[in-house]
């Protein structure tokens, strides 16, 4: 998901920070590309591993999680020792740490890819030509894939499990504020994934925590099959504008909670908090309420009465701050508002005319990522669902929902907002790639 400190657009290579400040530690570009090398023979293995051998690997990572919890957390507490001392904001430690509950749920998460079903081999679909030639597209893993993200030494494990499972070799880039609890959690993984009989270089942690090393990952094309960046706005700008390595974007979410002017009040508020504060610092979090003009009135004095009780710092466009007069927890919104991604325990509001003012709102400031209206009228919601541009659209349904987990999918690698190979939760499947597979009985083509 989204994400911690952003890096500047200017910056050629990002370093992923929580706003701790370590020394960095140098690699060179022999020394990441080496590890890439070693990434592409390990994922030439992965490729023919059977689904025994791959949720062997698995369950033996979960086993090793557990096993080592303890040396897990006391390397997780350097971290959030250095992140403390460097004044990091509390919101952004708390994605850093971790915690007896968050290791095991790290395991378990390993646990259920294992049970879900392998998209190598899946035929997505057939055919027999009028010449007789059988003609097959099937799932094939995409070779070494390099995750470069920020914080949250959880999706070290999901990221390397995810890989793994879709027969794919994991390069991770965590950020520097997470290097010593990335260390050991790969360690860990690397070793249970060869003892399982699988090959140690599967699962590597890129060497160096300085921006060059990112530079070198992003531009190592032809060892490096796909980039995908998961962090703020700077990071995934710093990857898709530096990489010339092929890169799968995850977006940003200023996602979207419309108050139609039927909306049943007791359900718009109730999915508007959970949209908001239920988790602030997700990619998923609303940022934006939106209010039809009809329904205002009635329905805004009391979205801002049940935000503030959220702890929720509302935005407040003139429209709305005239509805509600001056309380504490409500300030003026700037231009600004409405185009931030807060990942925090603030939102954006304001009045619109009707449902398609909503919706130019929506796609003049939204990311594409989630947009939520809520309405009893059929036609409403199918008027917004199929005008709004976005990887996922709820009808009255909280914008929490968007996530790979929820959608049944499993552990999920990010959401993608770009339109090509990938948008939204992106899962197992969405880590494969396809060749077609042509079987014939010596059939030949014709001279032209």
């Amino acid at each position: 998901m989204s994400t911690l400190e952003q890096t500047a657009p200017e910056q050629t290579a990002p370093e992923q920070t929580t706003g701790a400040r370590r020394a960095s530690v140098p690699a060179t570009r022999e020394e990441v590309l080496a590890s890439a090398r070693r990434a592409r023979v390990a994922a030439a293995e992965l490729a023919v591993a059977t689904r025994a051998i791959k949720d062997g690997a698995l369950r033996a990572m979960a086993d090793a999680v557990l096993d080592r919890r303890e040396e897990i957390l006391r390397a997780n507490a350097l971290d959030v020792e250095a992140a403390v001392a460097a004044a990091t904001p509390d919101s952004l430690v708390d994605r850093l740490r971790l915690t007896a509950s968050r290791v095991e749920a790290m395991a378990a998460g390993l646990r259920e890819l294992a049970g879900l079903p392998d998209p190598v081999g899946t035929i997505v679909r057939g055919s027999v030509l009028p010449n007789g030639l059988e003609l097959q597209q099937v799932r094939v893993p995409m070779g070494v894939v390099a995750i470069i993200y920020e914080a949250r030494p959880n999706v070290t494990v999901d990221a390397a499990g995810i890989a793994l499972k879709s027969g794919n070799a994991a390069l991770l880039r965590g950020s520097a504020s997470a290097h010593e609890s990335n260390k050991v959690l790969v360690a860990i993984l690397s070793a249970a994934a060869a003892a399982a009989g699988l090959p140690a270089d599967a699962v590597q942690l890129v060497p160096g925590t300085d921006r060059e090393s990112v530079t070198h990952l992003m531009t190592a094309r032809g060892l490096v099959d796909v980039i995908i960046p998961r962090g703020g706005a700077g990071l995934i700008a710093a990857v898709v504008n530096g990489s010339t390595v092929p890169v799968i974007e995850t977006g940003v979410g200023n996602c979207h909670v419309y108050v139609d002017a039927t909306a049943d009040h007791t359900m718009a508020l109730q999915i508007l908090v959970n949209s908001k504060a239920r988790r602030p610092s997700v990619c998923n979090a609303a940022e934006t309420l939106l209010v039809h003009a009809d329904a205002a009135p009635t329905f805004v004095p009391l979205a801002v009465a049940a935000l503030r009780e959220a702890g929720v710092v509302v935005h407040a466009d003139a429209a709305v701050r005239e509805l509600v007069g001056d309380v504490p927890g409500v300030v003026p919104a700037t231009d600004e508002d409405f185009d931030t991604e807060f990942l925090s325990l603030d939102i954006a509001a304001a009045v619109v005319p009707d449902i398609d003012a909503a919706i130019a709102h929506i796609t003049a400031h939204g990311t594409g990522h989630t947009e939520a209206i809520v309405t009893s009228t059929l036609a409403a919601a199918q008027r917004f669902t199929a005008r709004v541009d976005a990887a996922a659209v709820m009808v009255n349904a909280s914008t929490a929902f968007t996530d790979g987990g929820e959608f049944g999918f499993g552990a999920e690698i990010g959401i993608s907002t770009q339109k090509l190979h990938a948008r939204g939760p992106m899962g197992l499947a969405e880590l494969t790639s396809t060749k077609y597979v042509v079987t014939g009985t010596g059939q030949i083509r014709a001279s032209s």
